[in-house]
């Protein structure tokens, strides 16, 4: 007896010491990290780098080559038939505004807006920006600002702060929406962005969309307002968007970022030149227009492990029902949700190839359905499937979403002398997009932080 219970101790403590593991940081700053053989996708836009290998010390990438010299006390890992390749990063998300099946400005604590950003990390997104959304916890209990400085878990978080709406319209106030603010004339915008400037948004949000003619519209010398004063304060502007016209009027006021895709008609090669001229960045969140309308039946990747473990409790059964399908399927918006979604594919397309920089953003987190971690794969495969190639897609998530965010200095690429935020994946997303769903782990700042997203 004294025996098998000695063996059924070391068994137990050896199981412990391995879960352990699973959560444990390996600290390679003395000794270094050496990824040998791998396939690298290193974010530029570049062809992929084959059989190559990559030093890291600490949080930094120190060197890419091959057959690379570390001595004796490098910690190497083979990893050959492998991709390593940036961490995802999106510029438009939103954080801690749901939970289960519902959204509401209760939910917004600091354990939901840091499990969310767990939640990216597991997918391999680093880097997220909330566009609007955010509550004054975020920024009186140090949440964003620890964040972005790496000293909490999961995706760092960037923040446009409150946001600015119509009063009595855009956002939904029952969406949570409830620190959003609401001038009604251009003389209160002022006062209200100094106060906001305080906080240092990185950027600021404006929406300017009726939602389908249910909300009022902010009216333009009220946005051309808010442009000017950001713009006073040196930070940018970006705004969600539906409508042609309202794009139009937005590029002559000046707007920076255009946050969604225009979606009532195709874009005009005049409008094209005149956003490449003056810079402006487009982020097309196509999956948001998909989520509106593909749940009128099952799509074929509904029961996946990778979907299914990005989405809150309830959700996966609310969408799957036939209730819940039927409201969609006879929806009056149906058809109009649908042609949206075909018009946004075929603008980004026509953007893209005239050099507009491309961003990658998903509005995930903003509704149940918007899940987190998974959108950003999936926006991926449906610029894929708007004509963009592999790489392409690739590139808007990384090098161009960092550049939207301006942390291009530090991420994005993988090179020499940034930081150490990558993603290692069985196959070759430059071939099949889908490969970036296969992740093998996820490394932020030299660290491995996750294992795979369906394993939680």
């Amino acid at each position: 007896m004294k025996i098998s219970y000695t063996i059924t101790t070391v068994l137990l403590a050896f199981v412990i010491f391995i879960a352990s593991c699973r959560n444990q940081h390996p600290d390679f700053a003395k000794e270094g990290l050496l990824l040998r053989s791998v396939t690298l996708i290193d974010g530029s836009g570049d062809e992929p780098k084959r059989s190559v290998d990559i030093l890291i010390k600490g949080d930094t990438i120190s060197a890419i080559g091959t057959g690379l010299d570390t001595g004796t006390a490098a910690n190497v890992i083979f990893l050959s038939g492998k991709t390593v390749m940036p961490a995802l990063i999106s510029a438009h998300v939103h954080v801690g505004n749901v939970k289960g099946t519902e959204s509401n400005a209760e939910f917004y604590t600091r354990e939901n807006i840091v499990n969310q950003l767990n939640r990216y990390a597991d997918y391999g997104v680093l880097n997220v920006l909330s566009l609007g959304s955010d509550r004054s916890l975020l920024f009186e209990a140090g949440i964003r600002d620890s964040s972005v400085a790496g000293s909490l878990p999961g995706a760092r978080l960037q923040s446009a702060g409150y946001g600015f709406g119509v009063l009595n319209g855009t956002p939904p106030v029952e969406f949570g929406m409830t620190s959003v603010l609401r001038p009604s004339t251009p003389q209160q915008v002022k006062p209200l962005m100094d106060s906001l400037i305080t906080l240092h948004p990185s950027v600021i949000k404006i929406w300017v969309d009726d939602f389908g003619g249910k909300y009022k519209k902010m009216e333009p010398s009220i946005y051309k307002a808010i442009i000017d004063e950001a713009h006073k304060n040196n930070v940018r502007v970006a705004s969600h968007a539906y409508y042609l016209s309202d794009a139009r009027q937005l590029v002559n006021d000046g707007v920076d970022i255009i946050a969604h895709s225009i979606r009532d008609s195709i874009i005009d090669d005049a409008l094209i030149q005149q956003m490449k001229s003056k810079g402006i960045i487009y982020i097309p969140t196509l999956t948001l227009d998909q989520y509106a309308y593909i749940y009128a039946s099952k799509p074929d990747w509904a029961d996946d492990a990778f979907f299914k473990a990005s989405l809150e409790p309830g959700v996966y059964e609310m969408i799957t029902s036939e209730k819940y399908q039927n409201d969609i399927k006879n929806s009056a918006v149906y058809a109009i949700n649908e042609q949206a979604f075909k018009n946004a594919a075929q603008n980004l397309k026509k953007l893209f190839d005239a050099g507009v920089l491309i961003a990658l953003g998903t509005d995930s987190g903003a509704t149940p359905v918007r899940a987190q971690g998974f959108s950003e794969h999936f926006e991926l495969e449906l610029m894929v499937q708007a004509g963009l190639t592999p790489l392409e897609a690739i590139t808007t998530a990384t090098r161009n979403a960092a550049k939207a965010l301006k942390i291009d200095h530090k991420y994005g690429t993988l090179e020499e002398g940034k930081i150490a935020d990558f993603i290692i994946v069985d196959g070759d997303p430059s071939i099949n997009i889908k490969d970036t769903r296969k992740i093998n782990a996820v490394y932020k700042a030299g660290k491995t932080i996750s294992p795979k997203p369906e394993k939680q």
